[in-house]
């Protein structure tokens, strides 16, 4: 009878003792408060009193980078905010070596893109976001490496300009647009100019093409009765007529 007494203590310890370790989970298992090892995924004893454990989760997780008010490298006052995607790539020391790693990790980042962003000009870090998230990456990755952890990317979300700021980059755009439609609006001035004078140098080259060119325009503009139009016909045309009439004559 007692031989059963003791059996089913050992198998309400054991069951006890039964810990599940998920497929996307580590455990660190520590017995008598050293490290024993990592508990991989399926059903683990952990013995009470002498072990213990705890889960760590290495599926990617995103951390949000809160605004961070940050002075560029011209003197302008900027806010920043990102997201970084990370995963614990070594159970032990994300852990061991670091009291609270998803902790560490985002004071981290706030500190790394402050620093990136002060030595970068406002144009730099409009124009090359992903250039300045990548270096954020790199640094972030590096320290956080000896953590146990592995920095997968960095994006920069928004950059807040301040409302004067705003309003300085949308004149200055404004102005590069008017600046373009002056240089193409000339081009086409210069290109009607060179088929105009072109098509002078031809019309002189063709005797009589000149008048036939008159004669053409003094039909069109005569087309639309309700318009009053007074020409000048060139002395070419005249010279021509009078000669017209002193063949008539004879």
């Amino acid at each position: 009878m007692q031989f059963y007494y003791y059996l089913v203590i050992l198998l309400v310890l054991v069951f006890s003792s039964v810990r599940q370790i998920n497929q996307y989970e580590r455990g660190i298992k520590f017995t008598f408060g050293k490290f024993a090892g990592i508990m991989e995924p399926g059903w683990r004893i952990v013995w009470p009193i002498i072990q213990s454990y705890q889960k760590v989760d290495v599926r990617i997780k995103a951390v949000d980078v809160p605004d961070q008010n940050t002075i560029t490298k011209d003197n302008v006052t900027v806010k920043v905010n990102a997201v970084i995607y990370y995963k614990v790539s070594d159970a032990e020391k994300a852990i061991i070596e670091v009291e609270d790693f998803r902790y560490a990790i985002s004071q981290y980042a706030q500190t790394t893109m402050r620093n990136i962003v002060g030595e970068v000009t406002l144009d730099e870090l409009l124009s090359s976001r992903e250039k300045i998230a990548d270096r954020i990456r790199e640094i972030v990755d590096i320290e956080t490496d000896a953590w146990g952890l592995k920095v997968n990317n960095v994006e920069l979300k928004d950059v807040s300009l301040p409302a004067d700021m705003e309003r300085t980059i949308g004149k200055q755009a404004e102005a590069e647009r008017e600046k373009r439609a002056v240089i193409i609006n000339s081009e086409g001035e210069l290109a009607a100019s060179e088929n105009i004078s072109k098509a002078a140098r031809m019309l002189a080259a063709s005797p009589g093409a000149l008048h036939l060119r008159t004669l053409q325009s003094i039909n069109d503009m005569s087309s639309d009765q309700s318009n009053t139009v007074v020409y000048m016909l060139p002395i070419e045309a005249l010279h021509a007529l009078e000669g017209f009439a002193n063949l008539k004559k004879k």
